[in-house]
């Protein structure tokens, strides 16, 4: 451990991907593994379908409900704003939170959408959408769980949501991509800018569970010396 704990705080660890990429999986057994070696550490899930916006949202995703493509993104931006202090307070306070989707899925799968009468014109322009975004919290390191729409139709129950087809989940990882080459830049010397990482998804599940540990372990080993940035602030 870092001789200066006390000045530290906690890391805040993303990890995004593709439907049926194993996040949800990865972030259960990361949380899982945290604990088991005695670290303070929080699971949170976006969206979360438990608040007054997610019950919403889950409702749209489920297409229970129809709504406007621009309010169903402002909607999932609300959904994070309602636990951005939360998030902040968590990790001064000591405690590592592990983060299943964050701002970053919001924008590839709005910004992923097009018109049916124009498929190669996207709805929703890609600025447009990280607009509502910048301030949250960031996060100290993004994991994106690199898997390709084949693999993941491959793996059981795709299709049950309203996103998860072929050709949407093809521009949905070009924009993830997108977005992790800007973060790649813009964290090349710069404080407060997550790191962003490509895991390939479509290994064992074991061997990602590692490749995620020995990645996530070292930032909660040492802790955090910076305060909490602010995504696209700088």
């Amino acid at each position: 451990m870092a001789h200066d704990t006390q000045k530290r705080r906690a890391p805040f660890i993303v990890i995004e991907g593709l439907d049926r990429s194993g996040k949800t999986t990865q972030t259960a057994r990361l949380h899982e593994q945290l604990k088991a070696n005695g670290v303070e550490a929080s699971l949170i899930k976006f969206p979360d379908r438990s608040t007054p916006i997610g019950k919403m949202i889950d409702a749209y995703l489920r297409s229970v409900s129809e709504l406007d493509d621009r309010a169903v993104h402002l909607l999932f931006s609300a959904n994070r704003w309602e636990l951005a202090s939360k998030i902040e307070s968590t990790l001064l306070a000591g405690t590592t939170i592990i983060c299943d989707r964050y701002a970053f899925s919001g924008i590839a799968f709005s910004a992923a959408k097009v018109s049916p009468a124009e498929p190669s014109s996207p709805l929703l322009p890609f600025e447009w959408c990280r607009a509502p975004d910048i301030g949250l919290p960031a996060p100290d390191l993004v994991l994106f769980l690199d898997i390709t729409p084949e693999q993941a139709r491959a793996r059981g129950g795709y299709g049950e949501e309203r996103y998860e087809k072929e050709e949407m989940q093809a521009r949905v990882r070009a924009l993830f991509g997108q977005i992790g080459s800007e973060m790649q830049r813009g964290s090349e010397g710069a404080e407060n800018m997550p790191r962003w990482v490509v895991v390939d998804a479509g290994r064992e599940m074991e061997v990602v569970e590692r490749n995620v540990w020995d990645l996530v372990y070292p930032l909660v080993e040492e802790g955090i010396a910076e305060p909490v940035g602010k995504l696209w602030t700088r």
